[in-house]
């Protein structure tokens, strides 16, 4: 089976996209990073015009939800005034770029991501979901998350620039690396890319120069986990949903200076101290953490069913990862999964080992026989 049509974009600060329940304005703070006072405001802001709910994306970025359209203006103002919407509004969107969190200001990670803000204006128009990975903090830390054109390190520590879905990249240094990127978008535009809309598609169809197909990456690093770490704590947020008030009260239980967004729904609190919650995932080996699920039902309009409450009530029950989608575009998890459960008209169908719209193996299971079979699953 195919996927159905998503969205052909994301939402951003100036055009949000709206939602079951109201518009999502998704902010993107640069370097991933967001000081004390910024997610203070943040949180103040979600609570005074949204639904008190923040949302850790897999683009590392944050999205207030439940925003009415007559509050439109009023959460861009206070944005503005908290320094979160530094970009001219016409390249806000263009800004789809991944850092690793442990990065530090100088160095060779944040020297490109710098250039590369600076020079957004001279891409050409790409596809709305393109992205860029700045992967070079040691081993490539995102190799499974979406990214078309990906600045990596070989096995020696070099540079490379690798377009998404080629196995090998072309080495470059510091001083080329956007120039490089920038002739790799021309490319991808002259040769059809627009069509594809991705690069991994396009690549897929369209061979790559030879010299750009000339170093392999090095082997990806050992994933994220929740934490201490030397710039601070890692806590990870269930599904990517943070209540923004909850968020606001263990910034300032935890004294922490800032906070840095990943998108494996896990964020690092810069400088925090230790502190007791139940509010975020504290362990690594938590179910939680390898359970995906949609907003799902009233929150998204595509969706039949409740989704996360399910997915809670089965994460620690099921063998292997588990993903819960409110609808057969798996929005939450568009890879395959040991276990998917799919809504249809207010049941689920079974996917083993597969996509949320690959055919399912059972049909038209209730939550309540989900919770009583969920050992057989």
């Amino acid at each position: 089976m195919s996927r159905p049509e998503a969205k052909g974009w994301c939402p951003g600060a100036y055009r949000p996209m709206m939602s079951g329940d109201g518009l999502v304005v998704r902010v993107r703070p640069v370097l991933a990073r967001l000081t004390a006072d910024q997610v203070t405001g943040l949180c103040d802001t979600a609570l005074s015009f949204g639904s008190g709910l923040i949302d850790l994306t897999s683009r590392a970025n944050l999205q207030i939800r439940g925003v009415t359209e007559a509050n439109h203006t009023a959460v861009l103002e206070r944005l503005a005034a908290l320094d979160l919407l530094p970009d001219d509004p016409l390249l806000e969107s263009r800004r789809n770029i991944l850092i690793p969190p442990l990065w530090t200001e100088g160095d060779s990670t944040t020297q490109i991501a710098h250039a590369l803000m600076r020079r957004l204006a001279d891409l050409p128009e790409l596809p709305a979901k393109v992205g860029y990975a700045i992967d070079i903090d040691g081993a490539p830390q995102f190799t499974k998350n979406s990214a078309d054109f990906r600045f990596e390190r070989d096995s020696n520590g070099a540079l490379l620039l690798r377009a998404d879905g080629a196995s090998r990249g072309r080495a470059i240094n510091a001083d080329n690396a956007v120039d490089a990127l920038i002739e790799m978008a021309h490319w991808f535009i002259d040769t059809g890319g627009i069509k594809s809309r991705r690069m991994a598609q396009h690549t897929a169809c369209n061979p790559l120069p030879a010299d750009w197909q000339a170093v392999l990456p090095a082997a990806p690093a050992p994933a994220l986990t929740p934490g201490d770490r030397p710039l601070g704590a890692v806590l990870g947020a269930a599904f990517g949903q943070i209540e923004a008030r909850v968020l606001k009260h263990v910034m300032q239980a935890s004294k922490a200076t800032a906070l840095r967004a990943t998108p494996w729904r896990l964020f690092l609190l810069e400088s925090a101290e230790a502190i007791e919650t139940d509010a975020f995932i504290t362990r690594a080996n938590d179910p939680l953490l390898h359970t995906d699920a949609c907003p799902g039902a009233p929150l998204c309009t595509s969706s039949t069913v409740e989704t996360r409450d399910l997915a809670r009530a089965l994460a620690s029950e099921i063998k292997g990862p588990l993903h819960v989608s409110g609808c057969a575009k798996g929005c939450a998890h568009p890879q395959p999964c040991s276990t998917t459960l799919v809504g249809r008209d207010g049941v689920f169908d079974l996917v083993k080992n597969g996509r949320a719209w690959d055919s399912p193996q059972k049909y038209g299971l209730a939550p309540r026989t989900l919770m009583k079979a969920r050992g057989e699953l």
